[in-house]
């Protein structure tokens, strides 16, 4: 454990502090942004699953309360830090200016009555009482998780040095963050790269409800948050199978591939990429068996696109989230 840090440190001198927001799970780490150093320090974390009863201000309130027990830990107070990064799942929607959280895998109320989620939220507040409790003294910077996992990955991942790439993560949702020219695509609420809502299947009626309302979109297709709902499995039980060899299971995790599959060449026939990095719990933890599916499914589409593109692993591995939230503060 470190030494406790006296108030009067500078801002420089300070730790900074990464909120990695998801589906699932609420993450929280404590780093240090050495000079020089190929990564952040991270010195500590905590996680629990993500807030989704009570009010809307829930979510903000669960963030708050781990960064305090996170700060704790560490023998300093929550004002001490330096800033707060948070890496957050969207969309996004922009409220007197602040960025609030609309997310269906969060926000009950997305989808009408058929939902699952224990809450009737359409967005609930983030930037707003998060800066209001933190003060003028810690600067706090918020992106969508898979644009800020973009950042970090061209700091410190798969993605350095391309100046025309995607990050992608297949997790409890589809998220991607883009970057053309060198520039990472923001968008007018920070929404760009929300290509997991875009149409893959069109079955009419016969299509899974998505948790946004939408039918036949990528997230209700392939997102570990609606395997179970559609295939009567959840996504480690069917990845399981069929690397154990069940044909069935393997059938199935072709033709999710095969969507998945569509959405990548989407993305390299629009905006020309050379690169994609691939992340989230979903690919992360059966890579051996999706990367393969991917590439071929990518590779088979019209060559003067798709010839040379780079799909891989996220360099940061499991721990892209965390320096997600770190990388927008490092931007500064």
């Amino acid at each position: 454990m470190m030494e406790p840090m006296p108030e009067h440190s500078s801002p420089a001198a300070r730790l900074h502090a990464g909120v990695d927001i998801g589906g699932t799970k609420v993450a929280v780490c404590l780093a240090r942004m050495a000079p020089g150093a190929r990564l952040p320090q991270i010195l500590d974390r905590l996680s629990e699953p993500t807030a989704k009863t009570g009010p809307p201000e829930a979510l903000a309130q669960q963030v708050l309360r781990l960064l305090d027990a996170i700060c704790e830990r560490q023998g300093l107070a929550r004002a001490g830090l330096g800033a707060v990064g948070v890496a957050s799942c969207g969309p996004f929607v922009r409220r007197a200016g602040g960025i609030e959280v609309a997310n269906p895998n969060i926000c009950g109320a997305l989808a009408g009555a058929a939902t699952a989620l224990p809450n009737r939220w359409t967005q609930v507040p983030l930037q707003a009482p998060l800066a209001a409790a933190l003060g003028p003294g810690v600067r706090l910077r918020i992106a969508n998780d898979a644009v800020a996992a973009l950042v970090a990955e061209r700091c410190w991942g798969a993605l350095a040095g391309s100046a025309d790439c995607a990050y992608v993560t297949w997790s409890t949702g589809v998220g991607v963050g883009l970057c053309v020219d060198g520039r990472v695509l923001a968008g007018k609420n920070g929404n760009a790269g929300h290509a997991g809502h875009s149409f893959v299947a069109d079955l009419a009626g016969e299509a899974p409800l998505c948790g946004c309302g939408n039918r036949g979109d990528v997230e209700s297709q392939v997102a570990g948050g609606a395997l179970a709902a559609r295939l009567g499995v959840d996504a480690p039980a069917l990845l399981v199978a069929a690397q154990q060899g069940d044909a069935r299971a393997l059938a199935e995790v072709r033709a999710l591939c095969g969507l998945m599959g569509r959405l990548l060449y989407n993305l390299v026939a629009t905006l020309d990429l050379a690169r994609i990095s691939l992340g989230g719990s979903v690919f992360l933890h059966h890579q051996a068996l999706l990367l393969p599916l991917l590439r071929a499914e990518l590779q088979r589409h019209f060559p003067a696109l798709t010839r040379g593109v780079e799909l891989l692993p996220a360099g940061l591995g499991h721990q892209v989230g965390d320096y997600a939230a770190l990388a927008l503060l490092a931007q500064d």
